[in-house]
C-alpha cells in the first residue's frame, strides 16, 4: 500500500514531455494518437467483415505493443440550453418559440437522471530504449519506486524519437485502412489528457 507521506510526484510516471513525446521516469517513451470512431452497428454484414479483417491484418503487422485507452467524459449540457434560450428570445414566430421551449424542457427532463457522455479514443504507442513492462498501462500508477533511468542526451533522444515516429506512422496507416482517422496529440493536449487521468473527478466538458 502506498505510503501516505509520499509526495504526489512519486505517483506520476512522467518525467517530461518533449516534441510531443512523453518521457517516463523509467526511460520509456510514448506518443499518443487521438482516434476517430466507426459506427460499426450501422455497417452492412460485408462491411463489418471487411473492417474486422483489415483490423486483424493491421494487428498482425505489429511487432510491438500498443494500448487503446477510452476516456468517458460527462457533458455539461447547460451551455447548450443557454444557447437554445437565446434563440428562443430572438424568434418572432410564436409557434417556433413554443417548439424551442418544449425542446428545452425535453432536454432538461431527459438529462435530469441520465448523464450524457462523450467518449474519446486514444492509441498509446511505446518505444523503450530499455526493457520495460508495458502491461502497467498508460500511467504505471502502482510502480512509483521503479528506478529512474539516465536522461538521454539530444542525439540519443532524436534517435529514439525517430524510431517511435516510425511506429506512429505504421499505426496511423494501419488504422486508416480500417477507416479510423488519427491525429498525434501535441504537448498541451497530452498535459490535459494526463491531468484528467490523475484527476478523473474533473472529467466534465
Amino acid at each position: 500500500m502506498p505510503n501516505p507521506n509520499s509526495a504526489t510526484q512519486d505517483f506520476v510516471s512522467i518525467r517530461d514531455i518533449k516534441d510531443n513525446v512523453i518521457i517516463q521516469k523509467n526511460g520509456a517513451m510514448r506518443m499518443v494518437l487521438l482516434a476517430s470512431s466507426i459506427n460499426f452497428a450501422l455497417k452492412s454484414v460485408d462491411e463489418q467483415r471487411g473492417i474486422l479483417l483489415q483490423f486483424q491484418n493491421f494487428l498482425n503487422t505489429l511487432d510491438f505493443d500498443l494500448q487503446i485507452y477510452i476516456q468517458s467524459r460527462r457533458l455539461n449540457i447547460e451551455p447548450y440550453l443557454e444557447l437554445l434560450q437565446g434563440l428562443e428570445g430572438k424568434q418572432d414566430n410564436d409557434l417556433m418559440r413554443i417548439q424551442i421551449r418544449e425542446y428545452i424542457e425535453f432536454i432538461r427532463t431527459f438529462t435530469k437522471d441520465i448523464d450524457v457522455m462523450s467518449k474519446n479514443f486514444f492509441v498509446v504507442i511505446p518505444y523503450s530504449p530499455i526493457k520495460v513492462d508495458f502491461s502497467k498501462g498508460i500511467t504505471d500508477l502502482f510502480s512509483p519506486k521503479k528506478r529512474s533511468q539516465k536522461t538521454p542526451n539530444e542525439t540519443q533522444f532524436e534517435e529514439h524519437r525517430i524510431q517511435l515516429e516510425q511506429r506512429v506512422g505504421l499505426v496511423t496507416a494501419g488504422l486508416a485502412r480500417v477507416g479510423v482517422r488519427t491525429i498525434t496529440l501535441q504537448k498541451d493536449d497530452l498535459v490535459e489528457l494526463y491531468y484528467h487521468i490523475y484527476n478523473p473527478a474533473d472529467l466534465t466538458g
